[in-house]
């Protein structure tokens, strides 16, 4: 008998990973309140009656509860819609996981953190500086506190999901170059770690079935900034030769991301490490087969053909 997780939140780029990750070993049911995927089904998770009823007809043996707001512009604006999204909802999860006696999984980030320091490891304290760190890392401390069972994963710069589901930085500077910009704009003042969905998703799975609960640092191993990143991807779709990269400052781009960021978000997997389970990947090789296996077919309809050679680190 296969063993059942409930995915709530799943129809974003964080779930189109974890069901391709989980669907062939364990029986799963997957929910979101956009129902995008034939394997969707309905749910809204901030009602907790429904919520409850939904994962206790399910009877799982595990509860992911992954769906989040990460616009940090909209959290700002919509706090109430934030909190009751991102805050109260991860409350119902502990809620009924513990009445079903069940592990849960939250997951948290990076941006908890206020850039003070360099580097962050499991063990630093966090700091959040708006509305949307400071509801995730109340959702991870109600967790901590009050769930029986559960992991909590802290990613990085999410990448996954592809042209329809990544709403973060890769899918943001692909599109400007699809449509034709040939100069971008990025910051060199903010640093973090990428984080490659299909990997966070392999690296929770190990944890499950090991049953290694707790809270872990979960990112792509090696440190960068935004404007390597775009340096890197332009790199690997070959363009190096006719983009032009230019290093700007936060201040750039005040009017449309006005939102506090830290300046460095940067992730150790240090408790990963110590149980020889960091399965992370180096972030250039994780960024490459993300757009390997994600956007291949829609960057060579739209012409622009990624390097065929492999990275070795």
């Amino acid at each position: 008998m296969k063993k059942k997780i409930y995915i709530a939140g799943a129809g974003g780029m964080l779930g189109e990973a974890f069901y391709r990750i989980f669907k062939d070993d364990y029986e799963i049911k997957c929910s979101d309140k956009d129902v995008n995927e034939k394997w969707l089904s309905f749910l809204d998770f901030r009602n907790f009656e429904a919520y409850k009823r939904d994962v206790e007809a399910f009877k799982p043996d595990y509860l992911f509860h992954l769906g989040a707001y990460t616009d940090l512009e909209y959290c700002e604006l919509n706090l109430d819609d934030t909190y009751l999204t991102n805050t109260t909802a991860v409350e119902n999860a502990v809620f009924i996981a513990n009445k079903l006696n069940i592990p849960v999984l939250y997951i948290s980030t990076a941006g908890i953190f206020d850039g003070t320091k360099d580097f962050y490891d499991d063990w630093d304290e966090p700091n959040p500086l708006g509305h949307y760190a400071r509801s995730k890392y109340m959702g991870e401390r109600y967790v901590r506190e009050n769930a029986t069972r559960y992991i909590i994963c802290r990613a990085g710069w999410m990448m996954g999901g592809g042209p329809e589901k990544d709403k973060k930085f890769i899918n943001k500077i692909i599109k400007q170059l699809v449509a034709g910009k040939r100069e971008l704009n990025i910051v060199n003042d903010k640093d973090g770690t990428p984080t490659f969905t299909v990997d966070f998703a392999k690296n929770v799975k190990l944890l499950i079935e090991r049953e290694y609960w707790g809270l872990y640092n979960m990112v792509c191993n090696g440190e960068t900034s935004r404007y390597d990143v775009a340096k890197e991807l332009v790199r690997i779709l070959g363009l190096e030769h006719e983009i032009a990269v230019n290093e700007v400052s936060s201040s750039f781009f005040k009017d449309t991301y006005f939102a506090p960021r830290p300046s460095s978000e940067r992730l150790i997997n240090k408790k990963l490490e110590l149980r020889s389970m960091n399965i992370m990947q180096d972030w250039r090789t994780a960024l490459k087969e993300y757009i390997d296996n994600y956007y291949l077919d829609y960057l060579t309809e739209k012409n622009i053909y990624p390097v065929k050679e492999h990275i070795t680190i």
